[in-house]
């Protein structure tokens, strides 16, 4: 039997935010065998933590239908786990080896709830907005696109105007063609208001206590996920963008239906630290052994250190 259990990362309150599993293995696993697990378990990420030959740990994340090369929620989920594990101290930090390199991450030290990680960024790039999504979005939400970027973590990311209804946009994903397909941002500024009802009937939502500073909704059915609830990665993504208009650090919010958010801060290592809150939703054992094979896809991982 494996320890594995499940972690609601990025939320405010319990039944919110991103689910993700986490499962601790001894020694290596095949791909075909690690795929298998996260299919039966049906999270939108299932993450894997293996023991680095050097010390520290070796991380896979793996949605139910492929292998991803960077998830946010799942990698606050891990950082979570071996706290839950008592493997890692309250206010420690680590780095885990990643098809994206090292990610730093760190416990806070009063609560065991909480923690930093930090994910890479990638540049947008100004791009022409496709017309069906243009049309989409015009059908679907009655205003236009401000701005359109692609990026080379392979999202297409849309800024809206404040006052559009993001609310409005489930079943999205079924209507997506083309290149969005792999990951669409769309996102837009929170109105400057209280927590109460902002521009657009929005509430401003409390991340820690702080009001949002923008949100967005994250669809990627072309990773076998039509919506993603909270998605780390759009956030690291997008934070440089909102951290020069703002000119500090942000915090972003999701609004999904499985809502929740994060401080997003530039890191000294040039990536993207986002600190948030996960909530432990059931802790217990995998019943199903590795079948013992697979060492070559994890020794790639070593090389990150």
């Amino acid at each position: 039997m494996l320890p594995a259990l499940l972690i609601e990362a990025f939320a405010e309150r319990p039944l919110a935010g991103n689910g993700a599993a986490v499962v601790r293995l001894e020694r290596p696993a095949s791909d075909a065998w690690l795929q298998g697990v996260a299919t039966s378990l049906r999270q939108s990420e299932t993450a894997f933590l293996l023991p680095a030959p050097g010390g520290g740990w070796a991380l896979r994340w793996f949605t139910p239908s492929c292998e991803v090369p960077l998830c946010g929620h799942a990698t606050l989920a891990a950082l979570l786990a071996l706290g839950a594990w008592g493997l890692l101290a309250p206010g420690a930090s680590t780095a885990l080896l990643s098809r994206s390199g090292p990610l730093v991450v760190q416990l806070a030290e009063d609560d065991p709830g909480r923690g930093r990680i930090e994910l890479p960024s990638a540049p947008l790039q100004p791009a022409e907005l496709p017309d069906p999504l243009a049309a989409l979005l015009d059908r679907r939400l009655g205003s236009g696109v401000e701005q359109y970027w692609h990026s080379a973590l392979g999202y297409s990311v849309a800024l809206l105007p404040p006052a559009a209804q993001l609310g409005q946009l489930d079943g999205l994903a079924s209507e997506l063609q083309g290149e969005v397909r792999a990951g669409l941002v769309l996102m837009q500024e929170c109105a400057q208001t209280s927590h109460a009802e902002g521009a657009g009937g929005f509430s401003r939502e409390l991340v820690g206590g702080r009001p949002a500073d923008y949100r967005l909704r994250f669809f990627a059915p072309g990773l076998g996920i039509d919506e993603d609830p909270v998605t780390g990665s759009a956030h690291a993504l997008v934070a440089p963008y909102w951290i020069e208009r703002l000119n500090r650090p942000v915090v972003g919010w999701q609004c999904s239906s499985r809502p929740g958010g994060m401080l997003c801060e530039a890191s000294s290592s040039g990536m993207i630290r986002l600190t948030g809150t996960g909530h432990l939703l059931w802790n217990g054992s995998l019943h199903a052994e590795p079948d013992g094979s697979g060492a070559e896809s994890w020794a790639a991982l070593w090389a990150t250190a």
